[in-house]
């Protein structure tokens, strides 16, 4: 379990900041995307959810539609990291996971590449 106090507010912060660290040319193809964090998915053991359409999927897509979500869940990271510095890695690549889904890179693409 994490040794370092974390409140929403702290991991909130901790999720922007590692998402302000991520490489410019994973993030500025986002579009019509929401970061949100949970303490947890109500229904899995969950460190994070793509939900939207990836964009390699999009037909007609344009104004008006709903934001594509990236969600990331406090508690399981908590949970699963012993030290801040982990902390920090598990919801980078929590991230990267989740964006990934949205550029239409799957679950398998992202075993291969180290990534899920």
């Amino acid at each position: 379990m994490l040794t370092v106090d974390m409140s929403q507010d702290a991991f909130e912060a901790l999720v922007t900041e590692v998402l302000d660290e991520l490489p410019d040319e994973m993030v500025e193809g986002l579009d019509n995307v929401v970061f949100l964090v949970e303490d947890a998915h109500p229904d899995e053991d969950l460190l994070g959810l793509y939900e939207g359409v990836a964009i390699t999927d999009r037909g007609n897509y344009g104004f008006g539609e709903l934001p594509d979500r990236i969600m990331v869940y406090r508690l399981p990271h908590i949970e699963t990291s012993e030290t801040l510095d982990e902390l920090r890695g598990e919801v980078r690549t929590t991230l990267v996971h989740e964006i990934a889904h949205f550029y239409g890179i799957d679950d398998a693409q992202l075993h291969q590449l180290g990534w899920a």
